[in-house]
């Protein structure tokens, strides 16, 4: 898929970059990644990618926009207040970039309805906000050998990690029983998800490019209370009930 002259004038600084340039920007005119959660962290990751380029992107969320979002749901407004999430979020991003293609899912994502909705993708991001979600997507990136960002924000905190389905530790390899969601929410801060969500559409166009280190086999943290990023690295745990058995 070649670029056309108004696409060469679009992503002119991608075009400059080498480790891009115009074979790599193709690349991105023909990736398709679809984000699971159309919220806080799902905002800037989505925003990020059809700025960037990219052919198609998927949007999942089955909510409706509510006043408490808009301290930090960066595609939602206030006149989006009682609108569905997905429909919101696709209506700023085709304004952005009316050459990337968007598909809304306004449900959830569910054991029944994730293979036939992941087939249709190169890289999945998981924005949800809740444990089972990211379980239930753990698993189902990883039957379907999808790779796929992970992320989680709790007040002034978030944290990231890339999962390549067969090469790497998965999700489940480091919270294989993650504690219970917070019945109260706990922040957050309002601009933490937005330094996640960017990093995980870095993650997405690397893995489209295959340039660069994926976050994978690390854990990256964030403490904006202090402003510091820490790297722990992680392995597969060979007891791991998800991965274990599948992975070579």
């Amino acid at each position: 898929m070649r670029l056309n002259a108004k696409e060469c004038k679009r992503y002119a600084r991608h075009l400059s970059l080498p480790e891009i340039g115009k074979a790599g920007q193709e690349k991105l005119k023909k990736g398709r990644v679809l984000i699971i959660g159309a919220g806080g962290l799902g905002s800037p990751a989505a925003y990020y990618l059809a700025a960037a380029g990219i052919s198609t992107l998927g949007l999942m969320d089955p909510d409706l926009v509510e006043p408490s979002n808009l301290q930090r749901q960066i595609l939602h407004f206030t006149p989006d207040l009682g609108r569905p999430k997905a429909a919101s979020a696709a209506e700023k991003l085709q304004a952005l970039n009316p050459g990337t293609k968007i598909l809304t899912y306004q449900k959830r994502f569910t054991q029944k309805n994730a293979a036939e909705i992941l087939r249709h993708f190169d890289f999945i991001i998981d924005a949800t906000d809740n444990f089972a979600s990211k379980i239930l997507i753990a698993n189902a990136c990883h039957v379907a050998r999808k790779a796929y960002s992970h992320a989680g924000i709790l007040k002034f905190f978030g944290q990231t990690m890339t999962v390549i389905p067969g090469q790497t530790a998965c999700y489940r390899c480091v919270f294989d029983s993650p504690p219970k969601d917070p019945k109260v929410p706990q922040g957050p801060l309002g601009a933490v998800p937005g330094v996640i969500g960017a990093i995980q559409a870095i993650e997405a166009i690397k893995y489209l490019l295959n340039i660069g280190d994926l976050l994978t086999n690390r854990l990256l943290t964030f403490d904006a209370l202090k402003m510091k990023f820490h790297e722990a690295p992680i392995k597969r745990n060979p007891h791991c009930r998800l991965c274990s058995g599948i992975l070579s």
